[in-house]
């Protein structure tokens, strides 16, 4: 049985308060993209939900995509945006080893500070990567993923500020890729679309999109 995802697609209301807080305030836009998720998923409702979520941002526009097991996007406020779901069982059907595709993913590439023996059992700092290191951090975690990438775009994107009292004081950078790869596990692959890909999924990091690439 193929796996089953849905993907929302908003053209987000420049004009709207609601939507120009969301994008100042990752909290916000977190708390905006759960209420499109089942009520009463327990004490991980965003990994239950399957919940990811990422805004592609051009000169004229701005989108959300949120991607999920389900989605009821009349749950947004009135003014947010016009929505539209698209299931994804086609996609995951389709997906075969050898087979070239075009991807985009916002990620959050970090790794984890050593400490020196004197401190063992203790954790060291989560350290964001940039330039090269954060280049081959995407190339070992797509072919985790099962892709072989051809071509990476790095886009260096403001980074993600979660807001409140409550909310953790680590500013998540974020880096866009955009580029060509070959499939090589489908089954890796789908997990990975389906769970997304490193940290900072609830700040807009992790979600893969694909698209068959063109042949000449």
């Amino acid at each position: 049985m193929s796996p089953t995802a849905v993907i929302a697609r908003i053209r987000l209301n420049p004009y709207s308060r609601t939507v120009q807080r969301d994008l100042r305030d990752a909290t916000q836009m977190h708390r905006t993209v759960m209420r499109l998720a089942p009520d009463n998923l327990g004490t991980s409702p965003r990994r239950t939900a399957g919940l990811l979520y990422r805004v592609d941002e051009t000169t004229t526009a701005s989108t959300l995509l949120i991607q999920g097991a389900t989605l009821d996007p009349s749950r947004l406020p009135a003014d947010y945006g016009h929505a539209e779901n698209k299931d994804l069982t086609p996609m995951f059907t389709a997906l075969r080893k050898g087979l070239p595709v075009t991807y985009r993913v916002v990620l959050n590439p970090a790794k984890r500070e050593r400490l020196p023996l004197e401190h063992k059992g203790q954790r060291g700092r989560i350290i964001p990567l940039s330039g090269p290191e954060a280049d081959q951090w995407w190339i070992q975690r797509a072919a985790d993923a099962g892709l072989q990438l051809h071509v990476l775009t790095p886009t260096n994107l403001a980074a993600a500020r979660p807001r409140g009292a409550d909310a953790s004081p680590m500013r998540h950078s974020l880096i866009r890729y955009d580029g060509t790869a070959t499939i090589t596990d489908p089954d890796a692959l789908t997990q990975a679309i389906l769970t997304g890909i490193g940290r900072g999924k609830a700040y807009g990091a992790g979600l893969l999109s694909l698209a068959p690439a063109r042949t000449t």
